[in-house]
């Protein structure tokens, strides 16, 4: 999430009540966790395994529950016993929370756009020309939404991330602060739920039309044309790349890529990336001629071996 002005680090001390390390820079731009992290945002880290990874990133100010690692690029720290509690803190403040009090928001709406009875959309919500908004749709704030965009009945655009930090006593939910894109020529389907990113953006590509029963998780990015069918399920921060088809419940776990022009057939898992311009079958996924070699073994062996029993 990127400010409209720049915040002073000695603005966050009071909200947070952390200990300032002074480094390079006195001021932020936005609030990003790390895998959406942009130059000027400041972040957080409370886990050794990503000490590394913040402190080499673009953030200017990092959040930290151990002051005393390597930092080579002098980066402004602040020091907290719980770095996810102050960062949602932070979140809350500039972010705060917004009721949806009426079914039409400040939205801005564009020509021809034919928003039906029932449908929902909040504050600051932003939707093109010539776009279908079918009834009892739910468009959550900060939406952004292009022209020529068929929605239909029953989707949920925008919803909150599932992101949770376990503790002890449960699970501790990390704020979204990001949006949901929708490019040109999009059609969702019915009952279909986008999430928004934790602190970036989701992104649906131009031209790219869903099934019914999609679930896109936070902060994924849908290439252009991509076609979905019914009941494919998309983890957070996955990428993938233009003209992706994946079929009928395929499952995609979260922060990998699938490569342009890629084809995942139907009832598929994909657990890891793929290469683009190939085809998928199976869970865990296989090029699909491999995959079918196999279960055609399978059934020659089984067969072999009823002929052996019976010969036993």
């Amino acid at each position: 999430m990127k400010f409209t002005q720049q915040i002073p680090v000695s603005q966050l001390l009071p909200l947070i009540n952390a200990q300032l390390i002074p480094g390079n820079y006195t001021h932020i731009n936005g609030i990003n966790e790390i895998h959406k992290v942009t130059p000027g945002d400041i972040t957080f880290v409370d886990h050794p395994k990503y000490y590394a990874k913040s402190l080499n990133s673009q953030a200017w100010v990092v959040l930290i529950n151990q002051p005393d690692v390597p930092n080579p690029l002098n980066k402004t720290l602040l020091f907290t016993d719980d770095p996810f509690r102050d960062y949602n803190t932070l979140v809350r403040h500039f972010c705060p929370f917004e009721p949806i009090l009426t079914e039409r928001g400040n939205a801005t709406i564009g020509n021809n756009t034919l928003i039906m009875p029932g449908a929902v959309v909040a504050n600051n919500v932003t939707i093109g020309d010539n776009c279908l908004i079918y009834p009892n749709v739910v468009i959550y704030p900060n939406v952004i939404i292009g022209n020529n965009v068929i929605i239909h009945a029953n989707s949920v655009i925008g919803s909150d991330a599932f992101y949770f930090k376990r503790r002890p006593e449960g699970y501790d939910k990390m704020l979204s602060c990001g949006r949901v894109i929708i490019e040109d020529n999009v059609e969702i389907g019915a009952c279909c739920t986008i999430d928004i990113g934790v602190s970036g953006d989701t992104v649906i590509g131009r031209g790219t039309k869903f099934d019914n029963h999609i679930h896109i998780g936070h902060g994924a990015v849908i290439g252009k044309n991509c076609l979905f069918a019914a009941q494919v399920g998309v983890g957070g921060k996955t990428i993938i790349e233009d003209n992706v088809t994946l079929w009928g419940q395929v499952g995609v776990s979260k922060t990998l890529t699938i490569g342009a022009g890629a084809t995942v057939l139907a009832q598929s898992g994909v657990p890891d990336s793929l290469e683009g311009g190939k085809t998928y079958f199976g869970s865990p996924v296989q090029e699909a001629r491999t995959m079918m070699r196999q279960l055609a073994m399978l059934k020659q062996l089984s067969a072999a071996w009823d002929k052996l029993r019976k010969l036993l």
